[in-house]
């Protein structure tokens, strides 16, 4: 019998044999006859992975796979069970209609515990499921206000979760009570006395996010160890940020007699001061709550201990003048019950913000994941610090969450050509091998092949990094129209991969050149080239992002240089809008979710005063760059005909940015339309209405740019 690494590197052959099918002579590649364009329901299908969780001795994992469907009720996700070693295939371990979240192993390896809404009108609940033989999972949590974020304790006996609670319940009858209290109101209002009122597509209201600790078994009690903590009872307490609400990212202590979480006391001063995250214990047995970390230098969650037990690390973003800063890895000495001395960051002189971290086993080696000139590599550094070295040398793609597996890495792999998939990382060699193959049959028969990059130094004299997605059927004799493609952020970069809500593939699918521009402030070259934008926030990446057209049109021939169109969403939405007012070059302009005038933006996202720090100062002061780097300020510019759409909930760029850039287009008399997707946020993620924005966004860019 075939094993299942055999089997999978034999299904990607196709496509591994177009990605190595490279033109010597020119370095374009070499485009099989029979090979079909990217649609919308290729992407849109492709299954989704989440990241692995190892298990304890390094032989298996579980990974969340999302099949999608554009009817919302046909999605399914569930939980599969891999084997590291891919000597087996893996296998699906649950099969309900609701997805799992928040995947931890037991100590002993034998059980999971796991996140899920598994009925109807219920909130999410923590379900354990029995990893040695056939069996349901069962339910152990019974919350009114719902349970999220599992994690053993060391003796596997209990388990902590997170859960929204109001403020002041001290059980959860309370809770039950106060619901019901609020929904036989007859008014529906928010009041409030913080900041920041609202975040990314909903009203912020008062419930708190505690930290629960219960017997691992059905119907125990739970018992919630942050009621009556002085810590709670600060109007600016919360947990760190995620998009839906916000998480203490807990972790048990070595001992199992605490737990470490991350949070905040100061989120209501947003509005005016950085908002500073640090650690705390919180004792299982009762008691106050004892701050590890402390100050206003540095921010330090996402708490992990060595296995050792003698050492605490933690994600570290430090606090200067400068709105962008590298996330770090931090280490403390830890004494059993307490942190001992200064934080030592053993990443300094590591000149890459690192995304991820992991321990090995034997607790001397720290493996990190950070974005470098438009990829997503791993690396590897000493625990006690020192110098970082790559271990996906010269890789392509995107790695995401790797876990240690004994002597190996696994983690979630993309490119360009090749969809998502988990493999497993050689440490020796920094090559993988599939373990996966979700994928392989949807991809195969796409034409899409490996982007071209290349490079080119801006006035400033730094390097900037581009890469080109090529139209399906390329044909290095013709001319095709270039689609700029501004990716969002700022603080964010182009990456050797596809993407499900704004794909490269999907984008050059009617026959376009795609260049796709890491501007000033993207991330992966260095602290410095992040912060250059600020003082300059549309002004230098706009610079870029022509700059980086006329060196694409120099240096490729099949670029049609009279037939230009650029697209953006977020912070590339707000580039668009600046283009209109800098530059008639263009033949068509999409834009989606930007900023037209850069004060309305400040005073009315769910962000502020990172924006004052980009500007140079608050809005009336005596900063330049609030009228001279404003789209609206040469709205008498506009003129090149231009596509807007937004979400209603979106409020991180709210919709009166857009609708005042649509009022500027009429009122100069520009050709336009505006898609207002009522139902969505900041992303367009209901299938039909994804399909039906690509489907406008390529029937306005024919009518400009196709002959």
């Amino acid at each position: 019998m075939t094993d299942p690494i055999t089997r999978t590197k034999e299904a990607l052959a196709p496509a591994i044999g177009i990605v190595l099918a490279l033109g010597l002579s020119s370095g374009l590649p070499v485009i099989a006859d029979d090979l079909r364009p990217v649609t919308h329901e290729d992407v849109w299908l492709m299954k989704r992975l989440g990241t692995p969780v190892v298990n304890p001795d390094g032989t298996r994992a579980i990974v969340s796979v999302t099949e999608p469907s554009y009817d919302k009720d046909a999605t399914v996700s569930d939980l599969w069970l891999l084997d590291v070693s891919g000597e087996t295939a893996p296998l699906r371990v649950t099969a309900t209609p609701g997805g799992e979240s928040d995947v931890d192993w037991s100590p002993d390896g034998t059980q999971i515990a796991f996140s899920a809404a598994r009925e109807d009108e219920s909130p999410a609940q923590i379900y354990v499921l029995n990893m040695t033989g056939p069996g349901e999972a069962v339910r152990i949590t019974n919350l009114s206000t719902g349970a999220t974020r599992p994690k053993w304790s060391p003796d596997g006996k209990h388990i902590a979760f997170e859960s929204r609670v109001y403020p002041g319940a001290a059980n959860d009858d309370a809770n039950k009570a106060e619901k019901e209290a609020r929904e036989a109101r007859d008014y529906n209002v928010s009041a409030y006395e913080i900041y920041p009122v609202r975040q990314w597509d909903h009203w912020r209201n008062d419930l708190q996010t505690h930290l629960f600790v219960q017997k691992a078994e059905p119907g125990a009690y739970a018992k919630d160890l942050l009621a009556g903590s002085e810590l709670v009872t600060k109007p600016g307490y919360s947990g760190v940020p995620t998009l839906a609400s916000n998480s203490l990212k807990a972790v048990w202590t070595p001992a199992g007699d605490g737990l470490v979480i991350s949070a905040t006391a100061n989120l209501d001063q947003a509005a005016h001061s950085p908002v500073y995250y640090h650690l705390y214990h919180v004792p299982v047995a009762g008691g106050q709550l004892r701050a590890l970390t402390s100050g206003n230098s540095w921010n330090c969650h996402s708490a992990q201990f060595a296995k050792s037990g003698d050492s605490l690390f933690c994600m570290v973003r430090p606090h200067s003048e400068s709105v962008y800063e590298l996330n770090e890895i931090g280490r403390f000495t830890w004494d059993g019950t307490n942190v001992v001395g200064d934080i030592e960051l053993i990443t300094q002189s590591f000149d890459r913000s690192v995304s991820h971290l992991a321990l090995s086993d034997e607790g001397n080696t720290v493996y990190v994941t950070a974005n470098e000139d438009g990829r997503v590599r791993v690396f590897a550094l000493p625990s006690e610090g020192g110098e970082t070295r790559t271990v996906t040398v010269n890789s392509r793609g995107v790695y995401a969450g790797p876990g240690v597996a004994g002597g190996s890495l696994v983690a979630r792999w993309e490119s360009s050509a090749t969809p998502a998939e988990i493999v497993r990382i050689d440490l020796a060699s920094g090559g993988h091998v599939p373990l996966t193959q979700f994928n392989t049959e949807s991809s195969v028969g796409l034409d899409r092949p490996e982007f071209l990059e290349f490079w080119f130094e801006n006035e400033d004299g730094n390097r900037v990094h581009n890469w080109l997605a090529l139209p399906p059927g390329f044909d290095e004799s013709k001319k095709y129209p270039l689609v700029l493609m501004i990716h969002g952020g700022p603080f964010s970069s182009s990456l050797d991969a596809d993407h499900v809500r704004w794909s490269p593939h999907l984008l050059a699918a009617p026959g376009y050149v795609v260049l796709l521009t890491d501007y000033t402030g993207s991330v992966g070259y260095g602290e410095s080239f992040s912060q250059a934008i600020e003082g300059t926030p549309l002004k230098t990446p706009g610079d870029d992002v022509l700059r980086a057209a006329d060196e694409a049109i120099k240096r490729y021939a099949f670029i049609d240089p009279a037939r230009q169109a650029a697209t953006g969403a977020s912070y590339g939405g707000h580039l668009i809008n600046w283009l209109q007012a800098q530059t008639s070059r263009f033949n068509a302009l999409v834009g989606h979710a930007g900023l037209v005038d850069q004060e309305g933006q400040y005073s009315t996202s769910d962000g502020s005063f990172h924006r004052e720090r980009m500007a140079g100062g608050p809005a009336w002061g005596e900063s330049p760059v609030w009228k001279e780097q404003n789209p609206a300020s040469y709205a008498d510019r506009f003129q090149t005909p231009i596509l807007l759409t937004v979400g209603e909930k979106d409020f991180r760029v709210p919709v009166n940015q857009t609708i005042a850039a649509w009022t500027y287009v009429q009122r100069m008399q520009v050709p336009g339309r505006l898609l207002v997707f009522h139902d969505a946020n900041h992303w367009i993620m209901k299938g039909g209405e994804a399909r039906y924005y690509w489907q406008e966004v390529h029937s306005w860019l024919a009518r400009y740019i196709l002959e």
